[in-house]
């Protein structure tokens, strides 16, 4: 499958206003520089992905986006706002949800359950209060639906579901309850081809409603598949920002392996890496 003529690539115009932009992040700990300036941005509408291999600071970022960890240095704006996060509840509160690789479920539990863990309507008021269970399954089979799933019935277990699936849940949940800016964090790191393609559409389904996606990967043919920007991360530092047919793939690539190094290797190896 080509998935690069399936999906749908018209991202913002250069000079759209970012959702999100941060300058020049630095984060310390102790003696330790975890990122080193790093620039990044998202548009409205737009799969910036932000590539790097083991150790290139994309952990580091991720966290520093979300709220986890406060920048030694730089700014955060929010539609050109400066923002200041002190949890990850700040940076949701601003519209910035992230999915991490263990997604936060209980395979036990319903879709619905999963979808709502925490933030469940309710109707009625003192001892006679209890949770909305018919919006709930409503809003939960819609979701997913809208993402491309049909579920057996809102009582079907999540630990039923496939992994792409279940990415997919938790992506639906995060965009229902406000999310202007989506973090993924490696979504297609253990899945198969199949469930790969599957969480990809998603993305694109996201993209097209105006959400701003942060698709994080070591990855460049998945990358390459959604992705309107691309910026590569080496040992915390910016290697380079380009867009959608500025850059090949080996170039891609080449960058994220550290150019020069790679091809060193490559020489004494013969061609076989």
């Amino acid at each position: 499958m080509d998935q690069e003529t399936k999906f749908h690539h018209g991202a913002p115009a250069a000079d759209a206003k970012p959702i999100i932009e941060m300058r020049d992040i630095e984060k310390h700990f102790g003696n330790i520089i975890a990122l080193a300036g790093v620039s990044f941005d998202v548009r409205p509408g737009e799969c910036h992905c932000l590539l790097g291999d083991n150790g290139a600071g994309k952990s580091t970022f991720i966290k520093t986006m979300s709220g986890v960890h406060k920048p030694t240095k730089g700014t955060i704006t929010i539609d050109g706002k400066p923002m200041d996060f002190s949890s990850p509840r700040d940076a949701m509160e601003a519209g910035i949800a992230t999915v991490f690789q263990d997604l936060a479920m209980i395979p036990l539990m319903s879709v619905t359950r999963n979808f709502f863990m925490g933030r469940e309507p309710v109707i009625g008021s003192g001892p006679f209060k209890r949770m909305d269970i018919q919006t709930m399954n409503e809003a939960a089979v819609e979701e997913m639906r809208k993402m491309g799933i049909n579920l057996r019935g809102p009582d079907q277990a999540v630990g039923t579901l496939s992994g792409g699936e279940r990415q997919t849940v938790a992506i639906a949940r995060a965009v229902y309850f406000g999310a202007r800016v989506l973090i993924l964090d490696e979504p297609t790191s253990a899945l198969g081809v199949r469930q790969t393609s599957n969480v990809l559409a998603t993305i694109d389904r996201v993209r097209k409603q105006g959400v701003g996606v942060v698709f994080i990967s070591h990855n460049v043919r998945h990358a390459l598949a959604v992705g309107d920007r691309f910026t590569v991360l080496n040992r915390g530092k910016t290697l380079g920002t380009a867009t959608r047919g500025e850059i090949t793939p080996e170039e891609l690539q080449d960058m994220m392996a550290g150019g020069q190094e790679m091809a060193q290797l490559e020489g004494s190896l013969e061609g076989t890496v």
